[in-house]
């Protein structure tokens, strides 16, 4: 249901098979930065061309809606969802991936605004939740480097103590 001219959409699909979350993560996100530069554009999408192009379901889709975070047009009692519409499910998608409760992502979508003119409160809010969540993060990376050292021991020390026994075991 595609109505733009533009051949070269910035589609952000969700992570593709075989692909890492890192390798994909820079590209789907600078897609996202751009679909929300070019707001003008008058391309819709329909909800099946949606569902299929981020791999969700129908009922999830519904149920953002319901959830408020998207709103779409109603043409003839069929959805269409904008642009914005488009970068606010890659969004909300994006936030979900890295473990974002669906009250913070829509805290953070409502902070843009109608027309972006609250996308520096936005901005302040990403810096503030990705510091609290990289600080947590790494004293849990911190953590479990600790515990695997110490099984990394127990480990080692549960193999020598078996090939001991064995080698006793052995018949001279």
């Amino acid at each position: 249901m595609a109505t733009s001219t533009s051949t070269a959409q910035a589609r952000v699909p969700r992570r593709k098979a075989g692909m890492s979350a890192s390798a994909t993560s820079t590209s789907e996100a600078q897609a996202v930065v751009d679909a929300h530069k070019d707001l003008g554009t008058t391309e819709l999408f329909g909800i099946t061309e949606l569902c299929k192009e981020f791999g969700i379901s129908l009922r999830a889709l519904r149920f953002y809606e319901d959830k408020g975070l998207l709103a779409p047009r109603r043409v003839n009692g069929a959805r269409v969802y904008t642009r914005r519409d488009r970068a606010r499910l890659a969004l909300i998608l994006r936030a979900k991936d890295i473990g974002s409760p669906l009250s913070e992502i829509k805290r953070y979508l409502d902070l843009y605004g109608d027309h972006g003119e609250g996308r520096a409160e936005q901005l302040r809010y990403v810096i503030d939740r990705t510091d609290t969540e990289i600080a947590d993060l790494e004293q849990k990376r911190a953590q479990i480097d600790a515990t695997l050292a110490e099984l990394r021991v127990i480990n080692a020390s549960c193999r020598r103590h078996l090939e001991s026994r064995r080698r006793a075991a052995k018949p001279a």
